[in-house]
């Protein structure tokens, strides 16, 4: 075997348990909660039909209204914009579910601007900012929970994650999302979130 051979396998090798390892992160930062009293519950948007959450979205709001009965924050902020031609974003959805199942207006604030995790995110470091606010607890999927965290930590809040456990996706969905966020997590550790999101923007 060459020289050129042996350093290449070696870098597969290298890139392979590289890759192994976020899968890793991914899936058990995914199945861990770290619940706990903070200045917000940050809910992230997902599909919205209409004004309807989607059954994924819905899951993450379920169980943020948990959280919220349980007293670990007074404050919850919905996130995420709309596509073109919607006529509700995903933050108002979100409070107006909320607002169905008795969480008062002023319990709720959104975030209607963002089109991926990193905008939003950073459109809650200023609202968190403008009200002298720190901590937020995170709920979105499992699979989603590692890059969610890392994100709101790069923006310089104190972030943590409580993953929904009635996520409607399972199986081959699951897994296909958690090797997708691993890979995004294991660039965005060499080149940044911030120049990883203008790369697949």
């Amino acid at each position: 075997m060459s020289r050129f051979a042996r350093v290449v396998g070696l870098l597969m090798t290298i890139s392979l348990m590289y890759g192994c390892v976020n899968v890793a992160q991914v899936w058990w930062v995914g199945k861990s909660d770290q619940a706990r009293a903070v200045d917000a519950i940050v809910v992230l948007g997902v599909a919205q039909y209409d004004g309807r959450p989607s059954p994924q979205l819905q899951a993450r709001l379920d169980h943020a209204l948990a959280l919220w009965q349980e007293g670990l924050s007074p404050l919850v902020i919905t996130t995420g914009g709309n596509q073109p031609g919607d006529r509700f974003t995903e933050a108002e959805t979100s409070a107006n579910y909320l607002l169905d199942v008795a969480v008062p207006a002023e319990s709720i604030v959104q975030e209607n601007s963002g089109s991926t995790t990193r905008e939003s995110l950073i459109a809650v470091r200023n609202i968190m900012q403008d009200r002298g606010l720190h901590s937020v607890l995170i709920v979105t999927d499992p699979y989603h929970s590692l890059r969610s965290r890392l994100i709101a930590q790069d923006l310089g809040l104190v972030a943590y994650i409580s993953p929904t456990r009635t996520s409607p996706l399972r199986g081959a969905s699951a897994v296909s999302r958690h090797v997708r966020e691993a890979l995004g997590v294991a660039v965005a550790h060499l080149i940044g979130f911030a120049n990883l999101e203008r790369l697949t923007k």
